[in-house]
């Protein structure tokens, strides 16, 4: 549990705040990830040793921001495609994690990174990470290489989890350069970045890989599963009427708006719309809504994240679920399982 001075105000944990480490970074460079993945651009400057800090810098900004715990997760791509070097470099960052944490044990939680390329080592870095660092879950990041997460490939990491009870994390990355060249250029190089990551790209390919996920029966196999999509659900919730059509054809167990209720929880990920809160709570309920900031790239000074949760129009034990409530109560059991 969280703890705060004042009996009057909320914790408040943001549950998709990022890092990275100069090893990743090293290595992205190393495996020339730049060249095919405009996203790292975005990892330089006053966001790129945001990313680093892992001190007290850090909690001055959340605190700043009104936060008082950060969950934090590497930052995408992670190491999807870092090949057979990132088992070590993932024990290497979770270790890091688990350090930050113990000095700074009542701001600090971590979602384990996984050497997803070997799907059995991930199965068990995510379980050292849950049973031994006492992490929260962990965050996959898309594709691997050009497999999709519903590839038979990666059952061992979605059944480690559920044996586990830890959530994943469904984390945007980049459209494969295909779509990007046929869906996302010929506007201007900023521009076409810009769209095909965090302007639109980054979460049609977050929101696909859920949908990739329900429609393949996972949540069938495993009905302890527990997925979060960030930014409001990535375009899913939005869509939800149009997806339950799928079962006709999908010869799932259960209606695509069971799943949706059993199976997702959402966070704002930074956007402070009320409304997109309203849609979201009609369809996953307001227990399965969750806070965040997506820290640093949607940080905003002034105590942002607690004007929001000030003005978000819930109240009572709703509020006090998306403020804390729901993630403690989602990761209670997390590791206990077994």
């Amino acid at each position: 549990m969280v703890n705060v001075n004042s009996k009057d105000r909320l914790p408040l944990i943001g549950i998709e705040e990022h890092f990275i480490t100069e090893e990743v970074l090293q290595a992205w460079h190393e495996a020339e990830l730049s060249a095919t993945d405009p996203s790292l651009a975005h990892n330089a400057g006053t966001i790129g040793a945001r990313l680093l800090d892992l001190a007290q810098g850090r909690i001055d900004l959340m605190d700043e921001a009104g936060v008082d715990v950060q969950v934090l997760s590497l930052t995408t791509p992670a190491l999807h495609e870092l090949g057979p070097a990132s088992v070590d470099i993932a024990r290497r960052c979770n270790d890091i994690i688990a350090e930050a944490i113990a000095r700074h044990p009542h701001r600090f939680q971590g979602l384990a990174t996984l050497p997803v390329s070997d799907p059995e080592a991930a199965a068990l870095e995510l379980e050292r990470c849950v049973k031994t660092l006492g992490f929260k879950g962990t965050m996959l990041s898309g594709r691997v290489g050009d497999r999709n997460l519903d590839h038979a490939d990666f059952m061992p990491i979605f059944e480690s989890a559920s044996l586990l009870g830890a959530p994943i994390l469904l984390h945007p990355r980049t459209p494969p350069a295909a779509v990007r060249e046929a869906y996302y250029s010929g506007l201007n190089p900023a521009l076409d970045t810009a769209l095909a990551t965090y302007g639109l790209g980054w979460h049609y390919d977050a929101g696909l890989q859920f949908v990739r996920l329900m429609v393949s029966g996972i949540f069938d196999r495993l009905p302890t599963l527990q997925i979060i999509l960030g930014h409001w659900g990535e375009m899913v919730l939005f869509y939800a009427e149009r997806l339950s059509a799928m079962g006709r054809v999908s010869h799932l167990n259960k209606t695509v708006d069971d799943y949706l209720k059993n199976n997702l929880y959402v966070t704002a990920s930074g956007m402070f719309w009320p409304h997109f809160m309203e849609i979201a709570a009609s369809i996953v309920g307001k227990e399965r809504l969750l806070f965040s900031t997506d820290f640093p790239y949607q940080y905003r000074p002034g105590n942002d994240a607690r004007r929001f949760l000030n003005e978000c129009g819930l109240s009572g034990e709703d509020l006090a679920g998306f403020a804390h409530i729901n993630w403690e109560r989602l990761t209670q059991h997390c590791g206990s399982r077994t």
